[in-house]
């Protein structure tokens, strides 16, 4: 008998192209599309609208001669998604959208709806791959980075468990994506040259400002610069990254977000919102004059102040560790959990496509301390840190 899959059609060629070989491998498929969104405020014009993608997507099945249904997430999309972004944007931290969407949506949502279907697995277009491991303490499934080093999206799936790895399938994962490519033009499917997707999962490019006005008031607010020689409230020593076992004050310091005061440099600009600017940011500060560019180097949305530090070596902007409290970490492989005592080395990413940074992960009582070999830049609460071994990607948590 077959087995049973539905295929997570968004109208784009990686989806298309995973349907596709699925079927050649002889399993009974179904297409479902996630309408996750409906709203078009603050998208870019001519970005991702919705309507093409459907279209689209009911071309894709029609091709493969496969069932196609749609679904509509919207409701859960904006509950666990976008009102979680704009609570942490508010908050003065840096959510990742599209981890959330994997987390909340893709894998749980639509992943609950789709086995209402009846279905053996739920496949999607990733770029990464699975495969089953035995160990003595049991059978775990491994969440593995995708051939491609440019298309890999195993961060994005950081989140995920092992209930929903089992029944996740990642067609396309051993492929480059000029093979895939190929493949859709070589079939002749509607989405063979189709550009990809950019901006926020389902909902496009946005102009990031004026999305969040929808619920984030503007507050004018001074910019203030702080010099190199002055770089951060209350002056801290890195540690050396070959001390394996650092004591847990020394840790707990050099994880510590740096903290900085308006008297601790000179008001240079004003800005609309603190809560609109993340770390790391250069654009839309409009201050110039400079010897150098201005990034920002922290912003405090109580008192709402943006704090900007000029070039891309300010101390400011580079950190050597960061933390992550015991109730965020999450670990793919719990079998690989750390206790308290208890540190490895990993090779760690904090945003995507970012190249895998050596770090030792150090577990205390109160979370996780990420100390990395090289300073890390534009670090922001909120985002998550992901960890790997070799290519498998073996847990990750949010920044704080």
């Amino acid at each position: 008998m077959k087995k049973k899959v539905a295929v997570g059609l968004s109208g784009g060629v990686d989806s298309s192209v995973a349907a596709y070989l699925l079927k050649e491998q002889g399993y009974e498929l179904i297409g479902i599309y996630m309408q996750n969104w409906h709203d078009t405020e603050g998208i870019l014009a001519g970005d991702c609208p919705s309507h093409d993608d459907i279209v689209f997507a009911k071309l894709v099945a029609k091709k493969l001669d496969i069932p196609f249904h749609l679904v509509d997430l919207s409701s859960e999309y904006k509950q666990r998604v976008v009102d979680y972004m704009f609570s942490e944007y508010e908050a003065g931290r840096t959510p990742n959208p599209d981890v959330l969407c994997n987390r909340e949506i893709k894998f749980d949502v639509f992943w609950k709806v789709a086995l209402e279907f009846g279905v053996d697995y739920v496949a999607t277009g990733h770029y990464c791959r699975k495969d089953e491991i035995e160990t003595p303490s049991g059978t775990y499934y491994r969440l593995l980075a995708g051939k491609d080093p440019n298309k890999d999206q195993s961060y994005f799936l950081c989140q995920l468990d092992q209930e929903q790895l089992k029944t996740a399938l990642f067609p396309i994962g051993h492929l480059q994506k000029s093979e895939v490519r190929a493949i859709a033009a070589k079939m002749e499917l509607a989405t063979a040259e189709r550009k990809d997707s950019q901006g926020i999962c389902f909902i496009g490019k946005v102009d990031l400002p004026t999305f969040l006005q929808q619920k984030l008031s503007v507050k004018k607010g001074r910019i203030v610069e702080i010099a190199k020689d002055t770089w951060f409230y209350g002056k801290r020593k890195d540690l050396p990254f070959e001390v394996d076992r650092p004591g847990e004050d020394a840790l707990q310091k050099i994880c510590r977000p740096y903290h900085y005061l308006p008297k601790d440099g000179v008001v240079v600009g004003e800005h609309r919102g603190a809560h609109f600017f993340t770390i790391g940011q250069r654009k839309g500060l409009n201050v110039g004059g400079k010897a150098e560019p201005l990034f920002v180097i922290a912003t405090d949305t109580e008192l709402n102040v943006v704090y900007v530090g000029q070039g891309h070596d300010h101390p400011g902007l580079n950190r050597r560790a960061l933390k992550i409290e015991a109730s965020d970490a999450h670990w793919v492989r719990p079998d690989k959990r750390l206790h308290v005592g208890e540190s490895a080395a990993y090779q760690v990413r904090i945003r995507y496509r970012q190249e895998l940074q050596n770090a030792r992960i150090h577990c205390l009582e109160d979370g996780l301390y990420l100390h990395f070999e090289q300073h890390q830049r534009g670090i922001a609460s909120g985002q998550f840190a992901a960890w790997y071994e070799n290519e498998e990607l073996i847990g990750s948590g949010v920044i704080r």
